[in-house]
């Protein structure tokens, strides 16, 4: 008879402690988040039975930060676990302890993770260094390798980071579906401003102030200009000191513990899967096969429609990310697609977000028992992927889990043309902005063989034409990794 996985504990925990010298590291926040998943259990005696400890990785310097954990906690027999990094670690760490809770190999898992964005940031202002310890040795396991993001031709030209990468994926969008400049920053603002109304409802978000449409597409004061078509706000918000924390168990462990049934959530299924990882060789920008088939094999599993779901939190680093995932999986873009808020509004401390949104999606879930979830994990550029479905109603069937990975490979690619010069038509782009206005644009081309090549451009003048006219489908004259427009 195998187990029936479930979430009994849930925490999510901030701190806006103004002195980063006085704020708690994220290690402290991992323990306290512990402690009070624990107690949310109803049974806190179950903490110190977990036999697992698993972290998801982010940006600080611990080595082996479960280990630190094992022996604050007191949990002498528990094995350590951490995660590469990726937004989507959580969700795919959660899908690999629901199986191993399903087959016997523990009884109780902690799963925590933490990021003090907010007190790196007063420190770097104040030319200062956090002095966070980070200790010795090395995991009992990983959860799966380190796997570069980008490539030396995206890396030869400076493209290298989120807030370069999306902004093309976006335009593309933009580009497909037709839109003026203007027509589309409406649509992608009101979507925002979606998301930051949740937020304000949202006990555990760290921005609860709603902001309407205009103010979101409008750049100025503390919406300053960052990557066209994106100002800050819709950029995910890093500056963050947020820690969050899960224990699962089984459903026949948590019941000879004396566990209340209405804190249980059930894992009804989940899937996990990645696009190509280097955006060269993605057949089309704005699209992602690995949500199309790993999303819609987890409804298919867990016996859901997409239409069917009561409750959606789709991975908001960016607009383009919950617009490609809504498209992909079904759903209409203007229902409800997050139950935080998203990474702008409700925190996004890096690479542990999904656990808010799981903990959130389980805190409604106890509030809506007859309802379903649909929780989505994005790590790189729009790359790595994981998907869970939960209810505090038992599943039809067990836990059911797929790694859908062949099928994605099986599907087209792009070739990539290194070292290209000559003419292409220009698929996507992005402008970066500086502190004295626009300052370097990013050019994803076609050559004509239908390979891709990359160019960026330095033309201040061009650059701002970039930001006011369609330059999708131009044509463009590509050389050393510069690109001349015409």
């Amino acid at each position: 008879m195998t187990a029936t996985p479930i979430l009994v504990g849930i925490s999510q925990l901030e701190q806006r402690e103004q002195d980063p010298f006085a704020a708690a590291e994220p290690l402290a926040l991992m323990a306290a988040a512990a402690r009070a998943a624990a107690q949310d259990s109803g049974n806190e005696a179950l903490l110190a039975q977990a036999t697992s400890v698993r972290v998801v990785r982010g940006i600080w310097p611990y080595k082996n930060p479960a280990q630190t954990l094992k022996s604050e906690l007191g949990l002498d027999k528990a094995d350590t676990w951490l995660t590469p990094y990726g937004g989507n670690m959580v969700q795919s760490l959660v899908n690999r302890s629901a199986l191993d809770i399903q087959n016997g190999t523990h009884n109780v898992i902690l799963i925590t993770g933490a990021e003090c964005g907010a007190s790196q940031a007063r420190a770097r202002r104040a030319d200062k260094k956090l002095r966070w310890e980070p200790g010795s040795g090395e995991p009992d396991h990983l959860l799966d390798a380190e796997v570069p993001m980008s490539n030396e031709a995206e890396m030869s030209i400076g493209l290298r980071a989120p807030i370069q990468m999306y902004p093309i994926f976006e335009n593309a969008e933009r580009f497909e579906r037709g839109e003026s400049i203007p027509d589309h920053a409406k649509r992608i603002s009101q979507l925002w401003a979606r998301f930051s109304a949740v937020a304000s409802n949202n006990p555990h978000a760290w921005l609860r102030d709603a902001k309407t449409a205009e103010e979101i597409r409008t750049p100025g004061g503390a919406n300053r200009p960052v990557s066209f078509p994106y100002p800050k706000f819709m950029n995910s918000n890093s500056n963050v000191d947020q820690g969050a924390a899960l224990i699962m168990t089984s459903a026949e462990h948590a019941r000879a513990c004396g566990i209340p049934e209405d804190k249980w959530v059930y894992l009804w299924s989940g899937t996990d899967a990645h696009d190509t990882y280097f955006v060269s060789h993605r057949d089309k920008l704005n699209a992602s096969p690995a949500i199309r088939i790993a999303g819609n094999r987890a409804l298919e599993l867990a016996g859901v429609e997409a239409s069917d779901l009561d409750m959606v939190d789709l991975y908001s680093c960016f607009p383009i990310a919950v617009q490609v995932a809504a498209r992909e999986l079904g759903l209409d873009e203007t229902r409800q697609l997050t139950v935080t808020g998203g990474l702008t509004w409700a925190g996004g401390p890096l690479n542990n977000y999904v656990m808010h949104s799981i903990a959130r999606t389980a805190e409604l879930l106890r509030e809506q028992r007859n309802a379903t979830g649909l929780v989505t994990a994005n790590g790189g550029f729009l790359t790595k992927h994981a998907f869970g479905v939960y209810s505090a109603q038992p599943p039809a069937k067990p836990y059911q889990h797929a790694n859908v990975q062949d099928e994605v490979d099986a599907l087209p690619t792009t070739e990539l043309a290194e070292n290209y010069s000559g003419e292409a038509l220009i698929e996507s782009y992005s402008v970066m902005y500086g502190a004295d206005g626009v300052d370097t644009g990013f050019l994803a081309c076609k050559t004509p063989a239908g390979q891709r090549c990359w160019a960026a451009v330095s033309d201040k003048d061009v650059l701002q034409a970039m930001t006011e006219e369609e330059y999708c489908g131009r044509s463009a004259s590509v050389s050393g990794g510069s690109a001349r427009i015409s």
